[in-house]
């Protein structure tokens, strides 16, 4: 799974932490009645997770765009703007799908 954070927020380390944890959870709900066989092998390859970062809501957009285009679940965290940042902003996307796919969609991307 690929987390995709949206750097221009200028979110805190506790922000990003919840936000990735939330978009994970999202995409899982998703999988679990679209795709349990892609949940399981995930599960079964010790669920790993790679963050990177990413400049706009735009980008992530076109990213999520490229994604579905090539058949990968997605999953984009909207904030409620509580604390650090605008309610309905979008904060975190994730992707899963196996490396060489998801790579084509996020290998330019900068580890967070």
């Amino acid at each position: 799974m690929i987390l995709v954070v949206r750097n221009d927020l200028k979110m805190g380390k506790g922000k990003i932490a919840a936000q990735c944890s939330h978009a994970t959870l999202g995409l899982y709900k998703k999988l679990l009645h679209r795709a349990p066989k892609a949940l399981n092998r995930w599960e079964m390859c010790a669920q790993p997770k790679v963050v990177v970062k990413i400049e706009s809501e735009e980008d992530m957009l076109v990213l999520q765009e490229r994604a579905k285009s090539l058949k990968l679940p997605t999953h984009i965290t909207i904030d409620a703007g509580r604390t650090q940042i605008a309610p309905n902003s979008r904060t975190v996307m994730a992707i899963l799908g196996p490396v060489e796919v998801v790579d084509d969609v996020t290998g330019g991307l900068k580890l967070l």
